[in-house]
């Protein structure tokens, strides 16, 4: 089980060290990048900000669970149960803001590798529930 093990804990590594630089560039970066933007895209830059977190709180969330089954503090069942599953589809598969010029360039990096992310957890998800059927 070492495989497993050690390609979720790189992925909960990636996925921790993306919440920081998230936490980091929200707290930071972003009020500065927004003074000189208009209202509208101000507002933008908030909803932009909120799909991250989204995108991030969703797989932390699924990784800690898959940290329990594999600790075993969890059955692998109940770690692949719709309780534990991704959730916010519509809003966390959006790969839109990352391609719109307007943002801010930390915030489109950021849009990017928290879809990209995801949609990788997403995929590893229907995986951990396919292997448990």
């Amino acid at each position: 089980m070492n495989g497993p093990t050690a390609f979720f804990n790189r992925t909960y590594d990636e996925a921790m060290s993306l919440l920081v630089e998230t936490r980091n560039y929200i707290a930071y970066q972003e009020p500065i990048d927004q003074r000189s933007l208009p209202p509208a895209l101000r507002l933008q830059v908030s909803y932009e900000s909120m799909r991250v977190t989204s995108r991030l709180t969703q797989v932390m969330a699924w990784l800690l669970a898959q940290r329990a089954a594999h600790a075993g503090e969890m059955s692998a069942e109940q770690a692949a149960s719709e309780e534990f599953a991704l959730s916010g589809g519509p809003v966390c598969t959006d790969e839109s803001g990352s391609d719109n010029e307007d943002l801010p360039s930390g915030l489109r990096s950021l849009l990017a590798r928290s879809h990209s992310l995801y949609m990788r957890v997403d995929r590893l998800g229907e995986m951990v529930r396919k292997a448990v059927a």
